[in-house]
């Protein structure tokens, strides 16, 4: 069973394919979208040593010769020095204009790889393979690429839309279960900003998920991507609505930063503790009831999942240079901060109005 989500942008527009066993299907997918029989595959070297050949396979199915590079795993990767290395491969395989970038892996190679296409010959098309929860539901949709600086995550970058995406739900069953719990961070925050029923399904549906249900892992990455696909649609380039996606990120990304990019804390693992942290600091502020954060922290922590700044091994910084990072987000507008807050579970809104002693008040609290 394979549904399809599609994402409407005009000349730009897309389709999200999501089921099982996409990976051995994935020639005759992508073979309308090619000039001449070839694609180049960017990956990682430990996702190459699950998928890669399972790929090769597919697309040879198809009559589709492939050529692939594997860079490191992990966050590091996504910085200068891997990405030049990236380009200069692709230019090596004499990628042209008409041809077809791969990124095959989690968000690290979706964002790497985006980017690559994006400046390579000055526009490339690529397809986004996503082989982690986090990249099928989030990072793999909307065209944003991009790279991180010494100075902040994805600060570098370019909005460029994938010509298509192939969510194998098959293949999350090879993920560690930290890694398919980050994932789950994204998930829940769809229900969270915008779709209290989402919310309420996952209440009901997340354990069976998350043990490995095919038809509710198949449900949940639908409905994220569906949900995303329509704020796309509407802000493609992060003007207004899609701003809403980062509910959490503004406190993870400063989380992710303070802990060096590193193991200690993974970005969905950032995002579930933002999520808990927005919805207490909406509290603070009188916009949804105490209930509402109470609600969200304890089901993150009915999966298992970090909730808490205690939570992440290891000391963090104090409050004030936890705020003074979250001033490098990109989300920064002359100056103020903005906040992702929330009226109660399903109703988010961007606010540039939150004052530095709430936050301060907040992140000393949650750092006892």
């Amino acid at each position: 069973m394979t549904e399809t989500v599609r994402v409407a942008l005009g000349a730009r527009s897309y389709d999200i394919l999501i089921g099982e066993g996409l990976l051995t299907e994935a020639g005759r997918h992508i073979a309308p979208l090619l000039a001449r029989p070839r694609v180049a595959v960017l990956t990682d070297e430990t996702v190459a040593a699950v998928h890669l050949e399972t790929l090769r396979a597919g697309l040879e199915a198809s009559g589709i010769a492939m050529t692939a590079l594997a860079l490191p795993a992990g966050e590091a990767t996504k910085g200068w020095p891997q990405f030049s290395r990236a380009v200069e491969w692709l230019l090596d395989q004499k990628v042209e204009r008409r041809d077809v970038v791969v990124a095959l892996g989690g968000g690290v190679i979706g964002d790497l790889a985006g980017f690559a296409a994006a400046v390579l010959r000055r526009g490339v098309r690529f397809v986004q393979i996503p082989t982690t929860l986090l990249a099928q539901v989030d990072s793999s949709v909307g065209g944003k690429t991009g790279i991180n600086a010494p100075q902040g995550k994805n600060l570098i970058g370019a909005f460029h839309q994938p010509s298509l995406v192939l969510a194998d739900t098959g293949v999350l069953a090879t993920l560690t279960e930290r890694d398919f719990l980050a994932g789950y961070g994204e998930v829940v925050k769809y229900g969270l900003l915008g779709d209290s029923a989402f919310f309420d399904w996952l209440e009901k549906n997340a354990p069976a998920m998350a043990a490995g249900d095919m038809a509710a892992r198949i449900h949940a990455v639908r409905r994220s991507c569906e949900m995303k696909a329509e704020i796309v649609a509407r802000d493609e380039t992060e003007q207004g609505d899609r701003a809403l996606l980062n509910l959490g990120h503004t406190f993870c990304h400063a989380l992710e930063s303070a802990t060096g990019y590193s193991d200690r804390l993974l970005h969905g693992e950032g995002v579930a503790i933002g999520c808990a942290l927005a919805f207490e600091l909406s509290a603070r502020l009188g916009l949804c009831a105490q209930e509402d954060p109470s609600r969200v922290r304890a089901h993150l922590k009915a999966l298992g999942m970090k909730t808490d700044l205690s939570d992440i091994p290891g000391d963090l910084p104090p409050a004030e240079v936890l705020y003074d990072l979250m001033g490098q987000d990109k989300k920064v507008v002359d100056g103020r901060i903005r906040f992702v807050l929330a009226r109660g579970i399903g109703s988010a809104f961007v606010s540039e109005g939150v004052e530095r002693d709430v936050v301060l008040s907040l992140l000393n609290d949650a750092l006892i």
